[in-house]
């Protein structure tokens, strides 16, 4: 069993990514570091990996729309499982805190530490790099430069941790969804799914959303992505809460199918929560 995550070793990815085999139950999984969240669903698709552990939201920031965009694309991809996991910033570094004139980490990582870098550094240059534990790796021996990562990345690349902790919410926390080849369940906690109307009309969004209304069905989560065919086309990626029984999400969706061009269901699934550490 070979699984992909964004690596290099120390990323939350990683911790998502044991954390999600060990619910699994998945005996001798073979982590695989991929570089970028589009490598790392690309390894399950094309047959190099078994599986996929993906950010997809943020608490803070939320959607990742490297994710959203990759689910819709790949319809052979299932969403098997969800796990939301805390995340805790460090800024670790080789140098001293007063001597940083660059910080870098994911743009996600940034994003969720912006009002503690303007009040910290404020003439400190944020550049972007593709993970958290890139960015650790990337400063190790500086003395100008910082990453904002994990604690874990930081023992990993023998970094000190500067500043802990420096995101702006003290909830922070992001859910990792563990993908796999095959057939999209359609029982679980939780569905994630997106659709695509066939007109931008008034009110055709509502009608949509009401057959989720009409069936009980609470949506905990909707966002919209272009469809990159043309101005003012969206798909929207929805997750709904599911009751014990299944021919309630079978109901909505076939009250939904007609109102769509394009209707897909990643997937029912259960989710775990891991406790703030």
């Amino acid at each position: 069993m070979r699984v992909a995550f964004l690596g290099p070793a120390g990323t939350y990815g990683e911790q998502a990514a044991q954390q999600l085999i060990a619910l699994e139950g998945l005996a001798d999984a073979e982590l695989v570091p991929q570089l970028g969240i589009r490598a790392v669903v690309q390894a399950l698709a094309q047959g190099d990996c078994d599986a996929a552990v993906v950010p997809v939201e943020n608490s803070v920031e939320g959607g990742v729309t490297t994710c959203l965009d990759a689910l819709w694309e790949h319809p052979d991809l299932a969403v098997a499982r969800a796990l939301v996991l805390p995340v805790r910033h460090a800024l670790v570094g080789s140098g001293p805190i007063a001597g940083i004139s660059e910080v870098l980490s994911h743009p996600q990582a940034l994003a969720q530490c912006s009002q503690w870098l303007a009040d910290n550094l404020p003439k400190a240059l944020q550049l972007p790099t593709s993970s958290t534990a890139d960015a650790a790796r990337m400063v190790a021996g500086s003395r100008f430069r910082a990453a904002i990562a994990s604690r874990q990345a930081a023992e990993e690349h023998g970094l000190t941790v500067l500043a802990y902790p420096v995101n702006d919410v003290a909830g922070n926390c992001t859910r990792f969804l563990l993908l796999r080849r095959g057939i999209r369940a359609h029982t679980g906690t939780l569905a994630s799914l997106a659709f695509s109307l066939h007109s931008n009309q008034p009110g055709a969004l509502l009608e949509a959303l009401g057959c989720f209304a009409r069936r009980g069905l609470n949506m905990s989560r909707i966002e919209s992505r272009p469809s990159k065919r043309e101005m003012g086309e969206y798909i929207f990626f929805v997750d709904l809460e599911l009751p014990d029984a299944p021919e309630v999400l079978e109901g909505a969706l076939g009250d939904l199918a007609p109102l769509c061009e394009h209707l897909a269901l990643f997937g029912a699934y259960p989710i775990s929560h891991q406790g703030a550490g």
